[in-house]
């Protein structure tokens, strides 16, 4: 078997379920935050840090450590335009990952504690699920913009 072609696949594997998780669990928690369910948003909420934690996180550490050994194995320049752009976008994503993770976590907290007592979520949530928002559409953004760029590896400026 090829290496090469093992760790392509697995990248590539890695980057559908890196992103695919990501969008899904937007999809469902962008909803159950107007579905006006407490206990839909508790359950959606807890699920969605845990498909991080399970999914999206072991493929984020995978990601660049496959894809640098792709770009040293195929003969690609360090220096190459699309691959720096590539690697901002990346890290621009991350940089918005990593709080949203964060905000997740307190979210679910937040949406179970209301849900045990029988409340309204308080205005905290309202407020991390704001910016829960907010830091999302950047990363998603910067991931459309990172497959584009793996595809067509095109000659952005010399």
């Amino acid at each position: 078997m090829n290496t090469y072609l093992i760790i392509k696949w697995l990248h590539i594997l890695s980057s559908v379920l890196m992103v695919g998780t990501g969008f899904g669990s937007a999809f469902y928690m962008f909803f159950a935050n107007r579905s006006g369910s407490v206990a839909a948003q508790a359950v959606v909420t807890r699920l969605v840090v845990r498909a991080d934690w399970w999914f999206t996180t072991p493929a984020v550490i995978f990601q660049p450590l496959s894809g640098l050994w792709l770009v040293q194995q195929a003969g690609w320049s360090w220096s190459s335009p699309w691959l720096m752009l590539t690697l901002g976008l990346y890290a621009l994503a991350g940089i918005c990952w990593v709080p949203v993770v964060l905000l997740q976590v307190d979210m679910a907290k937040m949406a179970q504690a209301a849900t045990a007592q029988q409340s309204a979520l308080p205005p905290a949530y309202w407020q991390k699920a704001a910016m829960w928002e907010r830091l999302g559409y950047p990363a998603f953004l910067a991931m459309l913009g990172v497959y584009f760029l793996m595809v067509y590896k095109p000659t952005l400026w010399t």
